[in-house]
């Protein structure tokens, strides 16, 4: 670059640059416009090495930036197995922690009980009856036969809403139930509490709240549709609330499961008694195989639960699965005892994790990078795991936000047809994509169909919203509309090649638009050819140049006049008023755009629009040849009306036809209707 360029560059990048009082020093020193053109171009120069040099900074970073995206797609990846590495080593951790405290506690519980005989039933209810003497309305407690006390204590409630204090409490957990008594502060003698409320054990649920300072030591009665909040005086003591509570309700659940049991009725049929002496023997070792054995001292069944484990937690679906299928394999014959029930329940809850991973996988908060071909890993366990339906309904969320993040991602160009070609390629091509991988993934769950009908249908919906909006509600010119309109059905039309056919549903969708879009046209039209009537002198056009003459002969042609050559005089002379060459043009332009635009449904609105504005014109030549009286103006006028009558509707009409496939009656009629006849120029009458 010369001296003078890096001074100019020097100088506009300085950050004290000052763009008024630079162009007032350029004008100034400058001796005229030679001296403004030569330093713009040294300007123009300046900015186009600038943004030549950035071209190439990009081009020398792109490789960069698609390796870094690569591995920030890696990294994030390793981290995911990383975070469920973690939260396996944390659950394992538990588990251990959780056998030893509970051994610690049944060695304690022995010495316990060792050194202090268990309280008897008559102990515990004295001391529940001591207590309850303690609260006001809480005599008839006692009443229920077997009822006695496990544990109590001291607590406060705080309001659920705001987490403030409300009151003190004392609760009494007993076997079947749980009382809360309100504490009494300034009441003398043995009554301290007040009965508030007596809950069943089954009636409500028990809830660990998180702390949260100040609020900590704090857990949750769940009693629908109601809850309660109650603060421990520590975690110790909140500990043992949650479980002893959690302990009594199970023993409650247990022994009423029992006695129901015990309550069952013995058959009343006796049994018959046989006089074979073999039958004893038979009889006796019956109970050998009542339950047969069930062989799950295998290793890989023994350690299938942690193998499941660590699948999961490094992310192996299909290793997952196949452990699943072969353990499945493995019992589909045998039989169901006591041993393959434990071993099916730790198992049950190994696929709920693994199903709930892999929702995830296909919810939409994850990345929607990669298309529909991301989702087949995840898709293909669902469907193995015997959740198709599940994994549909899933897919086909994914991929519908997917599509709508692409087109709201979409930019909004300048040209609406350039955008309209950019929203049909993403769209058509997502969901013949979309199409294919479904198809691929549920070949063997036809009844999956139908979901992506349905669904093809509603983005269908969302893909028309984006396009009216662009093309109708932006009020774009008729023939911008058609070209948009023309672009959207081929595209849709290759759906078809996977047995798709949408473009039904397109049009449904888009005939409300289209049809508004051509009445608000027919009008514009009507109001153009009303206004040039008003002003026309029925005088011949004057083209002036040659050219001018072949371009409107060429535009004619271009319509289908392919006889408009004998209406052109000597020179650049037209035997026809400006006015019907311009409805003519005009005409013929609305009809290939309504064509374009065209659906069965539409039918009679274009039919319509063009017999208005056909009979626009028609009145108008029929009103010109009543009023005039001038012999040569009347001819030149029926000179047009004839090439209206016997060239342009006849055109017209063949080309309507064409497009639809059926002949117009109305516009037959309207023809037939309007026959001018050969008629003296001195005559009034023209029409028949």
């Amino acid at each position: 670059m010369s001296e003078t360029g890096n001074r100019l560059r020097k100088l506009l990048e300085s950050p004290n640059f000052d763009p008024q009082n630079y162009v007032k020093q350029l004008s100034q020193q400058s001796d005229g416009d030679r001296d403004l053109q030569e330093h713009r171009q040294k300007i123009q120069t300046l900015a186009d090495e600038t943004a030549q040099n950035l071209k190439k900074n990009v081009y020398k970073n792109y490789r960069q930036f698609i390796e870094t995206a690569k591995e920030i797609s890696y990294l994030e990846s390793e981290m995911y197995q990383l975070s469920h590495i973690l939260t396996e080593q944390k659950s394992i951790m538990e588990s251990i922690t959780q056998a030893l405290l509970s051994t610690d506690k049944d060695e304690t519980s022995k010495e316990m009980q060792a050194a202090f005989p268990k309280e008897t039933e008559d102990v515990k209810q004295r001391t529940l009856t001591s207590l309850l003497e303690k609260v006001e309305g809480g005599k008839n407690i006692m009443d229920t036969p077997g009822r006695h006390l496990v544990y109590n204590g001291d607590l406060v409630e705080f309001d659920v809403d705001n987490m403030a204090p409300i009151q003190k409490v004392h609760a009494f957990l007993m076997n079947d139930c749980l009382l809360i008594a309100t504490w009494l502060p300034n009441r003398r003698g043995t009554v301290k509490y007040k009965y508030n409320a007596l809950y069943d054990l089954e009636s409500f649920a028990v809830v660990n709240v998180k702390d949260n300072p100040p609020m900590k030591d704090m857990f949750k009665i769940l009693m629908f549709p109601d809850s309660r909040i109650f603060q421990a005086e520590n975690s110790k003591i909140k500990k043992e609330w949650l479980e002893i509570l959690d302990e009594t309700k199970k023993s409650k659940v247990t022994k009423d499961k029992h006695k129901k049991e015990e309550e069952v009725p013995a058959s009343p049929v006796r049994a018959e008694v046989s006089t074979n002496p073999f039958d004893v023997e038979d009889e006796e070792e019956e109970p050998a195989y009542a339950e047969e054995s069930v062989d799950l001292s295998l290793e890989w069944i023994q350690e299938l639960p942690e193998d499941l484990d660590v699948c999961i937690a490094q992310r192996d679906f299909e290793g997952a699965v196949d452990l699943l299928d072969k353990l499945n394999e493995y019992l589909k014959d045998q039989p169901v005892n006591q041993k393959v029930k434990e071993l099916r329940s730790k198992v049950d809850e190994r696929v709920r994790q693994l199903t709930e991973v892999l929702v995830f996988e296909l919810s939409p908060d994850r990345s929607l990078r990669g298309g529909p071909k991301a989702t087949r890993r995840a898709v293909s366990q669902l469907i193995r795991l015997g959740q198709s339906t599940k994994a549909c309904e899933l897919f086909l969320k994914n991929r519908a936000v997917a599509v709508q993040t692409a087109i709201r991602q979409l930019r909004i160009e300048g040209a609406t047809l350039l955008y309209i070609h950019k929203l049909c390629n993403i769209f058509f091509t997502s969901l013949l994509e979309t199409a294919k991988e479904f198809e691929m993934d549920f070949a063997g769950n036809t009844g999956c169909y139908s979901a992506f009908v349905v669904w093809s249908r509603s983005a269908m919906r969302m893909f028309v919203d984006a396009f009216s909006k662009q093309v109708f509600d932006s009020k774009e010119s008729l023939s911008t509309a058609a070209e948009c309109v023309k672009v959207a059905k081929e595209h849709c039309q290759q759906l078809t090649e996977i047995g798709l056919d949408l473009t039904f549903t397109l049009q449904s969708l888009l005939v409300k638009d289209i049809k508004a879009g051509l009445l608000s046209y027919n009008d514009i039209i009507i109001e153009a050819t009303k206004h040039r009537n008003s002003e026309e002198m029925w005088r011949r056009m004057n083209l002036m140049t040659p050219e001018a003459l072949m371009k409107l002969k060429d535009e004619m042609r271009s319509c289908g006049i392919g006889n408009f050559e004998q209406y052109t005089g000597d020179d650049c002379w037209v035997n026809l008023s400006y006015t019907i060459v311009a409805f003519t043009k005009q005409m013929m332009s609305f009809l290939e755009e309504g064509l374009k635009l065209y659906f069965p449904e539409l039918h009679m609105v274009l039919l319509e629009s063009l017999r208005e504005i056909i009979l626009v014109a028609v009145q108008h030549v029929d009103y010109s040849l009543r009023c005039e009286q001038d012999p040569e103006k009347k001819s030149f006028i029926m000179q047009n009306a004839t090439f209206l009558h016997d060239t342009v509707l006849p055109v017209v009409e063949r080309r309507f036809e064409e497009g639809v496939g059926k002949p117009a009656k109305q516009l037959q009629d309207l023809r037939k209707s309007t026959r001018p006849v050969r008629i003296n120029p001195e005559s009034t009458t023209s029409l028949v």
